[in-house]
């Protein structure tokens, strides 16, 4: 498997970057290490988010898609997040 077909940090914090916004614990995130087409986010049975990255030349547009889908499932931003260092 090529290193492109494997989520790495940069992956992580992007997807992070978008979560966040929303408030989601990070504790009920799923993302498999391999990165899959278009990439897809789902909400499993369990109440676990599962987020599967897309492949790179996907992965452009991926932060907005990753926001609408989001929004799509009923999640909605939150404007009072506290600060990770306060």
């Amino acid at each position: 498997m090529a290193n492109d077909e494997i989520i790495g940090m940069q992956d992580m914090h992007v997807i992070y970057q978008v979560t966040d916004l929303f408030g989601i614990d990070r504790e009920t995130i799923s993302v498999p290490l391999d990165k899959n087409g278009e990439g897809s986010i789902v909400m499993q049975k369990d109440g676990i988010l599962e987020i599967i990255v897309p492949v790179e030349k996907a992965f452009r547009d991926w932060p907005t898609r990753l926001r609408e889908a989001l929004l799509d499932l009923g999640y909605t931003e939150q404007d009072d997040l506290e600060e990770w260092n306060s």
